[in-house]
C-alpha cells in the first residue's frame, strides 16, 4: 500500500475507534445518570428515544416509566 493511501486508512480507523467510544460513554453516562437522561431528553429526544429503544430491544423495561415518574413528580 502506498503511504498516502496507508495514512488515510488509519486515521479513518482511528476516526471509527473514536466515534465508537463516544457512543459507548453517551450510553454509559445515560445509562448510569438519570438527571443526565433529563438533560438529554430536553435537548436531544431522539437520542434518548434510542437509548429507550435499545434496552427494551435488550429485554430491559421500565426505565422510561421510571424516568416520566420522577420528572412529573419533581415538577409538582
Amino acid at each position: 500500500m502506498e503511504p498516502v493511501a496507508r495514512k488515510i486508512f488509519k486515521g479513518v480507523l482511528l476516526l471509527e475507534a473514536a466515534g465508537i467510544a463516544g457512543a459507548y460513554l453517551l450510553f454509559y453516562r445515560m445509562d448510569t445518570n438519570q438527571d443526565f437522561r433529563h438533560t438529554m431528553n430536553k435537548r436531544f429526544p431522539s437520542i434518548l428515544e434510542v437509548y429507550y429503544k435499545s434496552n427494551e430491544w435488550a429485554g430491559v423495561y421500565g426505565i422510561r416509566e421510571k424516568d416520566q415518574l420522577k420528572w412529573l413528580s419533581s415538577k409538582n
